[in-house]
């Protein structure tokens, strides 16, 4: 099916790096594609969507070496559809036109899935496969350390939300979470208080046993339900 296209002055488009998959613009293919556009051949429209932060301007979402050719040749206004993504990352749909005429290189897509993820850590490591031509193995080795630090990250708030004796329920709804999301990481953490404990009756300080676990001071706290350690005063 034919999609609707729309003339667009080239000056209202931008390429914006956080949605590009690439590391740079090949000025080569520019090249052939300004030598083509010159001898009349027609290209297939470039795709865009409106810039979120800039009304009238677009952003581009393929055809970064057509966009850059057009530009070459002295071209004001060119055909583009104009893409409403309703919620899909642009980066992920950037990438996954990107690969159509050419692979992603190693390094561009390490570095796309990170990006990806760090952007939103919902995605699933196929959902990123997908889009960057990777399998899921391959994405999860990408973002292995991201996904450390994100589930870290999300069982301090949940740790402490729990001591400040939030129900689960509103921790979900805090979060942007399942209610069974957080009740299966409170079962995972429910022995985690163990050791630090015995640590702290033998005498260890609060940082000491922190940093033997890997804690935030206020998580290895027994007393301490401060979300602030400037605040404790145990």
């Amino acid at each position: 099916m034919t999609k609707p296209t729309t003339t667009i002055p080239i000056a209202s488009i931008i390429l914006d790096e956080d949605i590009y998959p690439r590391k740079g613009i090949d000025p080569r293919r520019v090249g052939i594609f300004a030598e083509n556009i010159r001898d009349g051949f027609k290209f297939e429209p470039i795709e865009v969507e409106p810039d979120p932060g800039k009304p009238g301007r677009y952003r581009l979402l393929d055809g970064a070496h057509r966009w850059g050719a057009y530009k070459t040749t002295g071209v004001t206004e060119v055909e583009a559809v104009i893409k409403n993504l309703d919620g899909e990352d642009p980066l992920l749909y950037a990438a996954k036109k990107a690969i159509g005429p050419k692979q992603l290189t190693e390094d561009e897509a390490r570095d796309t899935a990170r990006r990806a993820y760090t952007r939103n850590s919902s995605l699933s490591s196929a959902d990123i496969g997908k889009a960057i031509g990777r399998a899921r193995r391959t994405v999860n080795s990408y973002i292995a350390d991201l996904k450390t630090i994100t589930q870290m990250g999300m069982d301090i708030k949940i740790f402490r939300m729990n001591r400040l004796g939030i129900p689960q329920d509103r921790i979900a709804k805090r979060l942007g979470q399942a209610r069974e999301v957080i009740r299966d990481h409170l079962a995972k953490m429910a022995v985690l208080p163990n050791p630090p404990n015995t640590d702290l009756s033998k005498g260890f300080t609060v940082s000491q046993v922190a940093e033997k676990h890997g804690w935030t001071e206020p998580m290895a706290c027994p007393q301490c339900l401060c979300m602030d350690l400037s605040m404790c005063r145990n």
